[in-house]
């Protein structure tokens, strides 16, 4: 029987689990491909995953 545990790797609120893109830059090389940049997500570093933080709870005086 399965255990309900919280996952403990959440997906990047910033990329949503695209951590890499590639984006065109309007030019083309002399063969007629796009020239692309791939870039990789800041704050996950390109893993697509986040490490979910402890809950933090309110005491209440």
């Amino acid at each position: 029987m399965p255990e309900n545990a919280p996952a403990r790797v959440r997906l990047c609120p910033d990329c949503d689990g695209f951590p890499t893109v590639a984006i065109t830059t309007g030019q083309t090389n002399s063969d007629g491909t796009r020239q692309t940049l791939t870039v990789v997500c800041r704050t996950c570093e390109g893993t697509g995953t986040v490490t979910r933080r402890a809950a933090v709870r309110e005491v209440s005086a």
